[in-house]
């Protein structure tokens, strides 16, 4: 077997797409096993993809107070699921496109750094692109929605 070098990063997002929380593993840990780590302050339901379906994990995570949702193998029996679990199940195109984003905006994925710091800094400038440009869309998104707009001579520091 030859060598890996690499570096995977676990996000955990809201469903407006905010940064909760992120991981950096080496390349050949399991997806599965930095989630109870990073959901230890979370409560409520955690959605993922199939490569999440992990019965001790769904348990472990479950008497933390969160609830693990991934859709169904095709070769797994059926069971009922919510409807609305169902629905925010779709939601996973969120996380898809912020790492999409990563990976071709930030330019996260593939560095070419003489350095550990220099891929941190690259690293944590990319999270933080990311987080400035969410709560933009985010702020653009209500005064769009609300019709809120600031009145500049609001703004004005005159004295």
């Amino acid at each position: 077997m030859g060598w890996f070098y690499g570096f995977k990063l676990h996000l955990i997002v809201n469903d407006q797409g905010e940064l909760i929380t992120f991981f950096l593993t080496p390349g050949n840990v399991d997806d599965r096993k930095p989630v109870p780590h990073m959901a230890k302050k979370l409560w409520g339901k955690l959605f993922g993809d199939k490569g999440y379906i992990s019965q001790p994990l769904f348990d472990q995570l479950f008497e933390q107070g969160v609830q693990l949702i991934t859709p169904i193998r095709k070769n797994m029996k059926n069971r009922l699921v919510p409807l609305i679990d169902k629905i925010l199940l779709r939601k996973r195109a969120i996380i898809e496109t912020i790492n999409d984003q990563l990976k071709n905006i930030s330019q996260v994925a593939h560095t070419r750094h003489r350095s550990v710091d220099n891929f941190l800094v690259n690293l944590v400038a990319g999270l933080n692109c990311l987080h400035t440009s969410a709560q933009k869309a985010i702020t653009q998104f209500i005064k769009r929605r609300f019709g809120l707009v600031a009145n500049p001579h609001l703004m004005s520091n005159s004295g």
